[in-house]
C-alpha cells in the first residue's frame, strides 16, 4: 500500500504486509530522532471525548518530527456548542491543516471524517468501534517483548463488549495465527460478529470466566478497564465493576514469559503490586505510542515513503 493521502480509519483496511511495514517503520523511528520531518506541516487534534495517553503521544510524535499541533481537547470550547455540525467541522479544519487526528464518541464518526476531508484523518477511537492506532501500537509492543507476532496465545480480559482496544487487535492478530481467549462475564462478552469474523478466518477462539484456569496457558494477557462511560444502564455497571483483579497471587501460576499489557487507564484491574514485576509492560505500551503515531503521521503526509 502506498500510504500517501491514506486514511487510518479501521485495522480492516490493512493487510498483514501493510501492518508489518508500519510496525517496520515505526522502528526506525525509534532508532532514530529526525526533528525536522514534519517541518512545515501541521496536525488538527480534534478530540471530542477525553483522552490522556492518544492525545498528548499524537501532540508529542508531531513536535518532535519538528511539526505543529492545532486543535481542541474539549468540544465545549468550540463551535460545536454553538450547533456546527461535524461536517463543517471537518470542512472548516481540513484549511487549516495538513493531517487531522480525530476521536469521537459516535461510531463510524470517523468513518464519515475521512468520506469529507481532503486531508488524511486518523482514527483516535471512535465509539466502541475501533481505535487502530492503539492496535499498532499494541502489536509493536507484542513483537518488542516476544520477538514476534506469530502463532501466540492471546488472553483478552475485561471489557470485551464496548472495549474497542480488544476488538481493534484481535482483528489484527487474526493474520498472524494467533489462539485467542476471551476473558469475561456474560454481560461483557466478545460480540458475535467479531467471533464469527475470526472463526471464519480459522482462528482458534476460547470463551471462558475462568482466569485461574487458562492464565498458565497465555503468552500475552491484554487487560481492560471496565468502562463505566460505556454502560447505558448505571445498574448493569455496578454489578460487572471488579470482576476481574490482575495480582500477583494470579499471575504466580502465569508462565514466568508471559507478558501483561493494558491500554490504559486502569482503575483496579491491575494491582499496583504488578508494576515492578517482569510480567508488566503496559507503562512501556504507553510510551511505544510515540514511534508508532510518528510513522503514522509521517507516512499518510508523505513525509516518508
Amino acid at each position: 500500500m502506498k500510504f500517501k493521502g491514506v486514511h487510518i480509519i479501521s485495522v480492516r483496511d490493512f493487510g498483514k504486509d501493510d501492518i508489518l511495514y508500519i510496525l517496520d517503520c515505526a522502528a526506525r523511528m525509534e532508532e532514530k530522532r529526525r526533528p525536522a520531518l514534519m517541518a512545515g506541516r501541521v496536525m488538527a487534534s480534534l478530540f471530542f471525548e477525553p483522552s490522556t495517553r492518544t492525545r498528548l503521544s499524537f501532540d508529542s510524535a508531531m513536535r518532535r518530527l519538528g511539526g505543529s499541533v492545532v486543535g481542541f481537547s474539549s468540544p465545549k470550547a468550540t463551535s460545536l456548542a454553538k450547533g456546527e455540525s461535524l461536517k463543517d467541522t471537518i470542512r472548516m479544519v481540513e484549511g487549516y491543516s495538513d493531517v487531522i487526528v480525530m476521536r469521537h464518541p459516535l461510531d463510524g464518526s470517523a468513518r464519515l471524517a475521512s468520506e469529507i476531508s481532503r486531508v488524511p484523518v486518523i482514527n483516535g477511537g471512535d465509539g466502541t468501534n475501533q481505535h487502530p492506532t492503539q492496535t499498532f501500537l499494541d502489536l509493536y509492543t507484542i513483537r518488542k517483548c516476544k520477538g514476534r507476532l506469530e502463532g501466540l496465545k492471546i488472553g483478552f480480559v475485561g471489557d470485551l463488549k464496548y472495549g474497542r482496544t480488544v476488538h481493534s487487535l484481535a482483528e489484527a492478530l487474526k493474520h498472524f495465527g494467533a489462539e485467542m481467549y476471551f476473558i469475561s462475564l456474560d454481560e461483557l462478552r466478545m460480540p458475535g460478529t467479531h467471533l464469527d469474523d475470526l472463526a471464519a478466518h480459522g482462528v482458534r477462539c476460547h470463551e471462558t470466566s475462568d482466569i485461574e484456569g487458562v492464565i498458565g496457558l497465555l503468552d500475552i494477557l491484554y487487560a481492560t478497564r471496565i468502562q463505566q462511560e460505556r454502560f447505558p444502564d448505571p445498574v448493569e455497571y455496578e454489578r460487572v465493576k471488579g470482576a476481574f483483579v490482575i495480582d500477583g497471587m494470579l499471575l504466580e501460576k502465569a508462565k514466568p514469559d508471559l507478558k501483561v499489557m493494558h491500554p490504559l487507564p486502569r482503575r483496579d484491574e491491575i494491582a499496583e503490586e504488578v508494576d515492578d514485576s517482569d510480567f508488566a509492560v503496559y507503562f512501556e505500551q504507553a510510551r511505544n505510542g510515540i514511534p508508532v503515531r510518528q510513522a503514522l503521521l509521517a507516512l499518510v503526509t508523505g513525509a516518508i515513503e
